[in-house]
């Protein structure tokens, strides 16, 4: 009897274990990070108006194909990050709501653009 209720509470903590490991790798993929790519080339982003799924994170890809820096800003993204001439930059962003999210090269004020979050 007594090797009975072990090998049940084995057979249960397994199963726990894999409910509990099934949980916590879907929940890792449910927080898996959207990629967003945009260009700068003649001081214009490439495109001007990007999306991106709501409530997700957001890791954008800031590619300056000029041959001068530029500075990524957004005040409501809450984000500045220079990227310098001919490379590329990455922005890790939150999970936004849905909304219009303005954004500009700060060293080019002429140069914006939009992120919309739907």
């Amino acid at each position: 009897m007594k090797t009975s209720i072990r090998a049940t509470m084995s057979a249960l903590w397994a199963a726990t274990t894999i409910m509990a490991f099934a949980l916590s790798a879907s929940a890792v993929k449910a927080d898996e990070p959207v990629t967003v790519q945009i260009s700068v080339k003649d001081h214009k982003f490439e495109p001007a108006q990007i999306h991106a799924p709501a409530n997700k994170p957001i890791l954008l890809r800031v590619k300056n194909l000029d041959a001068t820096p530029m500075e990524f800003e957004s005040v409501s993204l809450r984000v500045e990050k220079v990227v310098t001439a001919s490379s590329e930059g990455v922005i890790n962003l939150r999970p936004l709501q849905p909304g219009q999210y303005s954004f500009f090269d700060d060293f080019h004020q002429q140069t914006a653009g939009v992120l919309i979050v739907q």
